[in-house]
């Protein structure tokens, strides 16, 4: 699908994540630009804790990530990475999830989570750049039930009743229990369909985004995490390293915080920023 009528500079949107090979729609290239985007571009939300909103506009979501070097949530990670790989030659489909909630144990509205889906030589591939932590690395393949094993991670996705599920199994190595992350149909969406639920999340106390101000970036070894006043650095578990998640945490004072999202994020905000970590309120209605 077409994602914007306007053309992307895709050769300036590929060095802002670091590629540099050829681009085309292949299966290996999905793979590396889908990585590369996940080690550039930060997950963060701090937008709505610097005065602003968050538009889902295409351009000035190209215009935030690639010439400001910023990151985003879901709405905006995706959905520009999604413009990417239509300009690149690839077929894809915006979806929807719904994410669990880990308080309620239940699932947020239909559009809560933007997705995409990348068909290529018959076969369907789940993309999703815009998912923090609990987010895989590479496509995952949906014509299969079985385990896709990623680093320390497996990864399944499970189809019932129409509805596809994404599970993961556990982060040490050794975990066999099976965890949800969020759901989804195959149904095709636009952007445009987004903007209700990407509004939400600016305004809910039943939002994440709303109610902590954060910033989180894979790294080759595991993940680095601002929130609130911390700074949260997690190491994935290796045989090598041992078989336990490691993380640790460093309290920030406020004035502290400028430099470290530009130190160690590359994130640099055009209005102050106003740290929060409130507690997230259940949603009045669950899905």
């Amino acid at each position: 699908m077409k994602i914007s009528s306007v053309e992307m500079d895709t050769e300036k949107y590929l060095l802002r994540i670091g590629y540099v090979a050829p681009a085309e729609p292949t299966l290996d290239v999905l793979r590396s630009v889908h990585a590369c985007h996940l080690l550039s571009v930060p997950f963060e939300n701090l937008t709505v804790h610097s005065g602003g909103r968050v538009q889902l506009d295409p351009q000035l979501l190209y215009d935030k990530i690639v010439n400001q070097r910023r990151g985003g949530f879901c709405f905006e990670n995706n959905g520009l990475f999604s413009w990417l790989l239509s300009e690149i030659g690839f077929e894809v489909t915006l979806l929807s999830g719904q994410v669990r909630n880990s308080i309620t144990g239940r699932y947020g509205p239909p559009f809560d989570h933007l997705i995409s889906m990348v068909t290529l030589e018959g076969r369907r591939w789940l993309c999703d750049v815009g998912f923090g932590g609990s987010g895989f690395s590479s496509p995952l393949s949906l014509e299969t039930s079985g385990l896709q094993e990623q680093g320390h991670r497996v990864y399944r996705i499970r189809e019932d009743k129409g509805m596809c599920f994404l599970e993961w199994q556990g982060e040490g190595v050794g975990d066999v229990e099976w965890t949800e992350i969020y759901k989804f149909t195959l149904e095709p969406r636009r952007l445009e369909d987004f903007v209700e639920m990407c509004q939400y999340h600016q305004s809910s106390p039943s939002s994440i985004f709303f109610c902590k101000s954060l910033c989180s970036i894979m790294k080759p070894a595991g993940r680095l995490t601002y929130i609130g006043r911390k700074l949260i650095t997690t190491t994935f578990p290796t045989e090598e390293r041992g078989s336990v998640l490691k993380t640790t945490s460093e309290e920030l004072k406020d004035e502290e915080i400028p430099g470290i999202l530009a130190e160690k994020f590359g994130v640099v905000l055009n209005s102050p920023l106003v740290p929060k970590d409130e507690a997230i309120t259940p949603p009045p209605v669950m899905y």
